[in-house]
């Protein structure tokens, strides 16, 4: 479906119902393991021969093998893999990219279990991060830049803040280096924003988020542009010599990159970390994600309508010290650059007072469900400093401004006159 737009691919790319009976649904093939009819087809299928036949649900599976398909052609990348969250997506992509160790600039002011795995569990691997304070200060991320640096990590509007990442200007840095760009695009969703567009190599999502939309399920994407040189030098995990790729009985070798060329990022991810680790999607998890993403043009559009005018209320609010969002300025040149349909759901905002006040505030809250997720139909609450960034240490909050008078709001599809009602009411009851 390369020639249609993206409201037509969100509903049929990847699906194609004479392979599946006819069904005009996805089916949900729950099952642990496929048959392989006889000893010849078996070993074609589990040597990666018959791309239409499956063995075993850790190494494939025809629901989510759709998803995979659909996401990477709303993208425009050359394939992607579905895992069961979106912390596996962003553990798989650094492991990737930075095997045997090595260094990645970050922007500092990024989500909580994020941070907490770049700064505590990566560097017990060898795998250690330049945090930035701004990720578009381009000087500062072009002088981090060392033999050992492996890529560059941003997300493309940064939780909570919702600060946008200048991708073209760090992709012309990163690509001079030799080293990829690689995105978290959870909040914009590739309807806001389709980063490889702006010379990404490797997008993320949480699809748990907005691009399943209905709070159901946990799911991640790891989705490969298939443009970069992984043969450059800096990555021999791609261009050694792998058992599994060959054929020891007839003496053939392979490497990632000699067997699947532009496609090596994104089946190295599958054939080395799913099937290994085991971090698997489901069958079923994965239809609740190809649902979601039949709707995402109607949600988005609608919540990004809603959540500014939530923003432009909670400005002229008495109770309100600062707005995070970055639509409200319609001059800002990130904005109208990367996202001119629209920042996406989530604002955050500085509430006057102390905890007690943000106590009440959620407390009276009525429409607002008070719970960590975001992308959601139903419109949410949450606290971060204490609750999604908890992670994080005080004196990092205090440098990203993530202090506990912080609040985010993740805008749903309630309408929004009730939603603005709602607030108006909780912030009048928190500070009587």
């Amino acid at each position: 479906m390369v020639d249609c737009k993206f409201n037509t691919k969100r509903i049929h790319a990847g699906y194609r119902p004479e392979e599946h009976q006819y069904a005009s649904s996805v089916p949900i093939y729950q099952t642990a393991a496929f048959g392989l009819t006889n000893t010849d087809v078996a070993n074609q299928i589990v040597t990666g021969q018959l791309p239409g036949r499956f063995d075993y649900s850790r190494d494939g599976n025809p629901t989510i093998q759709v998803l995979e398909e659909r996401i990477a052609e709303l993208e425009g990348g050359v394939g992607a893999v579905a895992v069961a969250s979106g912390m596996s997506a962003i553990s798989f992509t650094i492991l990737n990219v930075a095997d045997g160790g090595g260094r990645i600039i970050a922007p500092i002011n990024i989500y909580g279990s994020t941070l907490d795995e770049f700064r505590n569990f990566f560097p017990t691997y060898g795998i250690n991060f330049d945090l930035v304070d701004d990720i578009n200060d381009l000087k500062q991320v072009e002088q981090l830049i060392k033999p050992d640096t492996k890529a560059i990590y941003v997300e493309s509007v940064a939780n909570p803040s919702t600060e946008i990442a200048d991708l073209a200007a760090l992709a012309q840095i990163a690509h001079k280096a030799g080293i990829p760009l690689i995105v978290d695009n959870t909040f914009p969703t590739p309807y806001l924003l389709r980063p490889f567009e702006h010379g990404a190599d490797i997008v993320i999502y949480s699809s748990t988020k907005g691009i399943n939309g209905h709070g159901n399920t946990l799911s991640g994407l790891v989705v490969d542009h298939g443009k970069f040189n992984w043969e450059n030098g800096k990555f021999p995990q791609f261009t050694t010599e792998e058992f599994i790729l060959g054929d020891e009985e007839k003496k053939q070798t392979a490497s990632f990159s000699s067997k699947f060329g532009q496609k090596a990022f994104i089946k190295r991810i599958r054939m080395k970390y799913v099937r290994l680790l085991g971090s698997v999607l489901g069958p079923i998890d994965a239809y609740f994600v190809l649902l979601g993403l039949e709707t995402i043009a109607e949600r988005l559009d609608k919540q990004v309508a809603s959540a500014e005018k939530i923003a432009h209320f909670l400005v002229d609010s008495p109770y309100v010290k600062r707005v995070f969002y970055s639509g409200l300025n319609p001059e800002n040149k990130l904005v109208k650059k990367y996202l001119p349909n629209g920042v996406g759901s989530i604002l955050s905002f500085e509430l006057k007072g102390n905890e007690e006040n943000i106590a009440k505030l959620i407390k009276q809250t009525q429409i607002f469900s008070y719970l960590p997720n975001i992308g959601d139909a139903k419109s949410l609450i949450v606290n971060p400093a204490r609750t999604t960034h908890r992670e994080v240490p005080a004196k990092i909050r205090q440098r990203t401004g993530l202090n506990p008078q912080l609040i985010r709001l993740s805008i749903g599809l309630e309408d929004v006159s009730d939603l603005i009602a709602d607030l108006d009411q909780a912030l009048a009851a928190a500070f009587a």
